[in-house]
């Protein structure tokens, strides 16, 4: 997986491999390599994710101790 992806485009691979696999256009070679690729954009996804909650809070708690 590339370095420098953003969120958008990792969640772009993602669907387009879930609907790929849904549609049955993958070999069981394929599939085990498309598998692995999901399981790494998951990750990555999930940490930004969680990342940017963490980013979230600490505003939202600036903010309050301000008001």
């Amino acid at each position: 997986m590339e370095e420098n992806i953003k969120y958008e485009q990792a969640l772009a691979q993602l669907e387009t491999i879930v609907r790929k696999m849904e549609a049955n256009e993958y070999d069981i070679d394929e599939l085990a390599a498309q598998l692995k690729t999901a399981q790494r954009l998951i990750a990555f996804c999930k940490d930004k994710l969680t990342k940017t909650e963490a980013e979230l809070l600490k505003i939202q708690q600036l903010e309050e101790k301000t008001d």
